[in-house]
């Protein structure tokens, strides 16, 4: 899941004077500093900065709407058929994507 948007990566960048970010792995960004020849990692304050102005990705949000409906859709079901295991079911789903939430950074 990626936690920032190269949009907001390219804003940052042209902000600052860096110039040709690009995405070297899943959230971890590159771009040449100002005068500079050879790429960097974006900084690691430059990026929570931006995840604390933006808040939520696009994918994100997706899977934040999906643990919900999972989790009511979970609920309905345990209560017509008078079983835990949607329950059981729903928390394992909402804990896999909570782990994903969480930032490396």
């Amino acid at each position: 899941m990626n936690h920032y948007c190269l949009t907001w990566i390219e804003n940052w960048c042209a902000e600052n004077g860096w110039s040709e970010p690009f995405a070297q792995r899943r959230n971890e960004y590159w771009a040449f500093p100002p005068n500079g020849v050879m790429p960097l990692p974006i900084p690691t304050p430059a990026l929570q900065m931006m995840k604390q102005e933006y808040g939520l990705t696009a994918a994100e949000k997706g899977w934040c709407f999906a643990a919900i409906a999972s989790t009511i859709a979970a609920i309905a079901s345990t209560c017509l058929l008078d079983c835990p295991m949607p329950l059981v079911a729903a928390f394992a789903f909402c804990a896999v994507v909570v782990a994903g939430l969480e930032t490396e950074a």
